[in-house]
């Protein structure tokens, strides 16, 4: 890959970053996708990475806040695996995906691994560590828009 290109992607994953902190603090929101005013973590990823242009804007509502507890097709990740693929390690700009209830319900932007942004429950958008606290345990792995990078 060449310096340019990877001056690029760099430039890219910190576009994502620096766009996902902009959410910082915006109450957590079944189903909303407005920043301030709320959010919930499926639509956190869809409006940063469409509000970009990295994904086509698509709107995967509606959906139940308990969907992972009632169903084990996997849903939240079939959306992530539309448009990324696995990696081993994650760098800035690619999503962390979780597993609470019976499938991957839980998706946060990476910021520098372990730090993370994503959308609690009832708590809001927040930068957190990746593999503390409710988190502990529940990683299902790394997903990245960016090919072989």
């Amino acid at each position: 890959m060449s310096l340019v290109m990877d001056e690029a992607i760099q430039i890219q994953r910190q576009a994502i970053v620096n766009e996902a902190l902009t959410w910082k603090k915006t109450p957590y929101h079944h189903e909303a996708s407005v920043k301030g005013a709320g959010v919930d973590c499926a639509m956190f990823l869809v409006k940063v990475y469409g509000d970009l242009g990295f994904i086509p804007c698509f709107d995967p509502r509606p959906y139940s806040p308990q969907w992972h507890l009632q169903h084990s097709e996997e849903i939240y990740l079939k959306f992530v695996e539309k448009y990324a693929q696995k990696v081993d390690k994650p760098l800035p700009g690619d999503v962390a995906l979780y597993k609470f209830g019976r499938c991957i319900s839980h998706g946060a932007i990476v910021i520098e691994w372990p730090a993370i942004i994503h959308v609690v429950a009832y708590i809001g958008c927040l930068l957190d560590d990746g593999t503390q606290g409710q988190l502990k345990g529940r990683l299902h792995g790394f997903y990245s828009l960016f090919k072989g990078v």
